[in-house]
């Protein structure tokens, strides 16, 4: 059965847990006004209105379009707007009429435009507490390589590969991050969460094609290739040539890793720092995340589930749901029989997590 719009508008309110009149205030709408359209009485309010809907809902913005063009018997607001703004594109429409072209071949047309406008998301808010000295008045992607800060190596391996949107979430001495051309999003509460939350205040960039990684990676840009050539809904990033990295570590120790079984379709079973015998396991996830439109949803709706069950409780191997790590999360879709894709690797990347870390890498940055 198709969803109608007021009907499930009312009941996202109810799973956030606000009143009619609240939500009607936060939007600009009359209490009454919003009562009609949510006993269907009334179509889908204007396109400003439903982008407001969508950020306080936490709902998917095409998903409500789409349903508020239903209910209005005709093409969802937001398309109707952009054929109006760019005429030329009813040409296209056109042509794709006259050559009869199928679901396939428009799911190619929009693979291709997606791979052409993937972003990404750094998360860059925590302490860097291992890091001791070197973090003192700096965060961490800040530290230099070579004359160039963790993070600027990082930017132009996305860059290499046309990643020009890029989004950055900091949180810990987050004044000395001030690169021009990217959008910021504070966690100003780093103290008392971890990875995953942190993620979430860049909610509203989530969405098409993304790639999600962790600031203290230094990679190379095939793996951002990689990555991007992904077309699964969630791919994580692994290492399989990971074990020579521990030879000798010892201020983070094989016991530390981020490790991952996965199957014969390399499908993960098992990801985050798994206690059974590491010979058990296939490889490192390298901190690295791609998502479709469709993971993205998953991946939202998901996270928004297990945070109103899991909140001040265990979650997964975390003690409590705020101090989560992102495999967490994945571990939690693949329980719940979501597929997880591995796009495997071999090195092109190392973890700065620690002093021993900085100064091994700071050699071979001389060599």
């Amino acid at each position: 059965m198709i969803k109608k719009f007021g009907s499930y508008i009312r009941e996202k309110r109810m799973t956030v847990g606000l009143g009619q009149r609240e939500l009607a205030k936060k939007v600009g709408l009359a209490a009454s006004y919003l009562n009609d359209i949510e006993k269907n009485k009334r179509s889908a309010p204007k396109n400003d209105i439903i982008k407001k809907l969508s950020l306080i809902l936490k709902v998917d913005l095409d998903l409500l379009n789409d349903l508020a063009g239903s209910s209005k018997k005709t093409l969802p607001p937001d398309i109707l707007d952009y054929i109006e703004k760019n005429p030329e594109i009813i040409s296209l429409i056109r042509t794709a009429k006259n050559n009869k072209l199928n679901p396939e071949e428009f799911e190619k047309i929009e693979e291709t435009i997606n791979k052409s406008k993937t972003k990404c998301l750094i998360v860059a808010a925590g302490l860097g507490s291992r890091l001791k000295g070197h973090t003192e008045h700096n965060p961490k992607c800040m530290l230099d390589f070579g004359g160039k800060t963790l993070l600027q190596r990082q930017l132009a391996s996305y860059i290499d590969n046309g990643i020009e949107d890029i989004s950055l979430i900091r949180g810990y001495k987050k004044n000395k991050i001030k690169y021009k051309g990217i959008k910021y999003y504070d966690n100003n509460d780093y103290k008392s969460n971890n990875i995953l939350n942190s993620i979430f205040y860049g909610e509203e960039v989530i969405n098409g094609n993304i790639i999600i990684s962790y600031s203290d990676i230094l990679f190379e840009p095939f793996v951002v290739k990689r990555a991007m050539d992904s077309d699964h809904d969630i791919s994580v990033i692994v290492d399989i040539d990971w074990r020579d990295y521990y030879i000798d570590r010892k201020e983070h120790p094989l016991s530390e890793a981020e490790n991952v079984i996965f199957n014969s379709n390399n499908e993960v079973v098992k990801i985050g720092k798994i206690a059974s015998d590491k010979e058990e396991v296939h490889g490192e996830f390298i901190g690295m995340i791609k998502l479709n439109h469709r993971g993205c949803e998953i991946l939202k709706q998901n996270f928004h589930r297990v945070k109103k069950l899991y909140w001040n409780k265990p979650f997964q191997r975390a003690k409590i749901f705020q101090k989560a790590y992102l495999t967490d999360m994945i571990q939690e879709l693949v329980d719940i029989g979501i597929k997880v894709h591995c796009v495997i690797i071999e090195r092109g990347w190392k973890e700065i997590d620690t002093v021993e870390d900085y100064r091994k890498a700071l050699i071979n940055f001389k060599r």
